[in-house]
């Protein structure tokens, strides 16, 4: 462990598509995009290493276009080059934050980004610099939630951080039932068994089986991030 006085060395955020939207219906929200840069700089700047894997749902998302009809390897391709423009505009808004930033893509796309390479992306971390992961695992019928289960197994993340819209996990949907309980911490077999809308099902047994924490954070509340990345005890850590 370094001299960093945060609880956590190493860590991987989730960050969906539509988390990027902000109010808008489509696309990226560029108030939004920028507050959440300057957040990730001030974490990076105390010394943790960040890793980011960004889902692409804002643009395009694979399994909507195939319930639409379109075949579903063709739209989860489709959805892992939205996801490679997100992560672009997350480097760029490091960027102008002067956090060096790499993207790392699961699909080679030289002239835009570098391919994912494990020993590479670690030393990129080590080195201080924001690792953003792109096209999920590069595999079809694979959500980004697992691939950021899987990325951070890799790379040897202290905890994966998904930021979501809620404070947490419930013990039914907060929005349609005021009684909902939030859980502060729960076990990676209940949320299986009870199918709480964390994480799809392959991710949280990916976490499972390899001991990786996870902690659902809201992600709109003002410097919810930098707490998480710091090991607050907010929103819902799912443990064994």
């Amino acid at each position: 462990m370094s001299d960093n006085p945060a609880r956590y060395r190493r860590v991987l955020l989730k960050l969906s598509g539509e988390a990027l939207m902000g109010d808008l219906d489509y696309g990226i929200e560029p108030k939004v995009i920028k507050r959440l840069a300057a957040e990730i700089a001030t974490a990076q700047r105390a010394g943790i290493e960040i890793a980011i894997v960004v889902g692409g749902g804002n643009i395009f998302r694979g399994a909507g276009l195939a319930r639409a009809g379109m075949d579903r390897v063709t739209g989860d391709y489709m959805g892992m080059l939205a996801t490679v423009m997100n992560a672009l505009a997350i480097q760029d808004a490091l960027e102008s934050q002067n956090v060096f930033a790499r993207v790392m893509s699961a699909l080679q796309i030289h002239d835009v980004c570098e391919d994912y390479i494990r020993r590479r992306a670690v030393r990129h971390l080590e080195k201080g610099r924001v690792v953003v992961m792109a096209a999920g695992t590069g595999n079809p019928f694979f959500t980004t939630d697992t691939a950021a289960s899987l990325r951070a197994i890799e790379i040897g993340a202290d905890v994966l951080l998904k930021a979501t819209k809620v404070d947490g996990v419930y013990d039914s949907d907060p929005v349609r039932n005021p009684d909902a309980k939030r859980f502060t911490s729960v076990t990676y077999d209940k949320v299986i068994e009870d199918k709480l809308a964390v994480m799809d099902a392959t991710a949280i047994v990916m976490c499972r089986d390899n001991s990786l924490p996870l902690r659902i954070f809201d992600l709109g509340r003002a410097n919810a991030m930098v707490e998480a990345m710091s090991g607050a005890e907010i929103g819902t850590l799912v443990k064994a």
